[in-house]
């Protein structure tokens, strides 16, 4: 989910689910997490809004320059629950784990489908593009992005892209965006794993 260059889980597509047959899949190491088919594709977790909530931004973009838009979007992130509770115990994650970022759309208060909302932002059911992120010891790096627009699967995407160098080299925790994630930030810095990358940007903030 392309609407903007947002938050790098991948490119941004509209996406609709669907569930691949229960004998053309095997499932990874965490039972609650991804399922990878046969052909190495990725099944979406139908169930992903019962996972566990992380956090959530707002028209969040890694361009520095300001881009002019029509819309506004709602970016809120899920993890299988077996992972989040190993990162509470390790301050990492364990192969297995699942990051899904959901763009959802947004509407200012005022407008007539805010109701009876008249300041800030309430966020709509229109699902503007939804990404998952795996940790998969198989694949270069340790980790896959992969972005739905149809109702089976998804392809990996090409670790040539973007989305993979920057998250190497901002990312927080494991080349995952924690520090977007305010109850976890605090259990890796107490556990010690902060990458290097990110503690050198932020500095003293870090401490």
């Amino acid at each position: 989910m392309l609407i903007r260059p947002l938050l790098s889980l991948a490119v941004a597509s509209t996406m609709l689910l669907g569930v691949l047959s229960p004998q053309a899949v095997a499932p990874v190491a965490a039972s609650d997490g991804p399922v990878i088919a046969a052909n190495k594709e990725l099944q979406f977790p139908a169930q992903y809004r019962e996972w566990v909530y992380l956090g959530s931004g707002v028209d969040m973009s890694y361009n520095p320059k300001e881009e002019a838009s029509d819309h506004s979007m709602f970016n809120t992130v899920f993890v299988n629950p077996s992972s989040y509770r190993a990162f509470l115990k390790t301050g990492t994650w364990p192969d297995g784990t699942a990051l899904v970022l959901e763009n959802s759309g947004a509407v200012h208060g005022g407008e007539k489908q805010a109701s009876l909302n008249k300041h800030g932002l309430t966020q709509t059911g229109e699902i503007m593009g939804l990404e998952v992120h795996v940790k998969d010891a198989s694949l270069p790096g340790g980790w896959g992005f992969y972005s739905f627009d149809n109702m089976k699967s998804a392809r990996i995407i090409p670790q040539a892209a973007p989305c993979y160098s920057c998250h190497q080299q901002h990312a927080a925790v494991d080349t995952t965006f924690v520090q977007f994630y305010p109850t976890l930030l605090a259990v890796a810095k107490d556990k010690g794993t902060l990458s290097k990358a990110y503690v050198s940007e932020m500095g003293s903030s870090t401490k």
